[in-house]
């Protein structure tokens, strides 16, 4: 099972209350999964809301299902952002 780290920004940062953490998954979904349970709450609201990079690369409207994680990997979610 490959091991990564989920980086949160902005609100979910908040909302988890950790910058970052650890998690074993094989795809965004399992990764998500384990950080809805992780955080219970607030963190699920927000992640309705969020965008998510994979290694740098945009995720966009694949199915989290279907987006494989590598060992060593980092997610990082996106809460939408204000400003300009």
């Amino acid at each position: 099972m490959p091991k990564v780290t989920v980086r949160y920004w902005a609100a979910a940062k908040a909302a988890a209350g950790i910058a970052e953490e650890p998690f074993d998954a094989a795809t965004l979904a399992e990764a998500l999964d384990a950080a809805r349970e992780r955080h219970p709450g607030e963190l699920v609201r927000v992640l309705r809301r969020c965008s998510f990079l994979v290694d740098g690369d945009p995720v966009g409207t694949r199915g989290h299902e279907t987006v494989r994680l590598a060992d060593g990997g980092t997610v990082e979610v996106l809460p939408p952002f204000a400003g300009g």
